[in-house]
């Protein structure tokens, strides 16, 4: 059965920057499972895998702007340092979740704390950078009704 719109995928990858370092992967775990055509993965790498079947191994470089995106500067933010009362034991890498502009919750990153300000950056981690996908497609199935109506595959 070969990938395509509403396919189940399941996949083992390594996610690579451009230096060669692996920065994600499922090398050591289960395959990860997506729903095809449903905008579950990044988009440069679900049009790669359009028309695969299981067992097809190869890799895909994936710009930016089909990853995860280009660094919006404006996503980088100084906060008051009083914003983050009861947060614990605040560290730079730390990851945490702040009301947006417009009332949505959003993950940030914070990036550098002072003594009355902290700066985080709402941008993804892997936002502006070119990646390479290096993937194995362990498997390719129907996806049931449940999973249709999700538009994605239950944890």
């Amino acid at each position: 059965m070969k990938v395509s719109q509403n396919k189940v995928v399941l996949f083992h990858y390594a996610l690579i920057n451009s230096e060669g370092e692996v920065l994600d992967g499922s090398a050591n775990g289960e395959p990860l499972p997506y729903l095809h055509g449903h905008k579950n993965i990044v988009p440069g790498l679900e049009s790669a895998m359009n028309g695969r079947s299981a067992g097809d191994k190869f890799q895909v470089k994936v710009s930016p702007d089909q990853g995860y995106g280009l660094r919006d500067e404006a996503k980088v933010q100084i906060v008051d340092k009083a914003s983050f009362e009861g947060f614990g034991d605040l560290h730079e890498g730390m990851v945490c979740q702040m009301e947006g502009e417009k009332g949505e919750l959003e993950l940030v990153c914070i990036t550098k704390i002072d003594s009355d300000e902290v700066t985080v950056d709402g941008n993804h981690p892997f936002a502006g950078i070119e990646l390479c996908f290096d993937v194995e497609v362990v498997d390719v199935r129907e996806a049931t009704e449940e999973e249709l109506s999700a538009g994605r595959i239950e944890p």
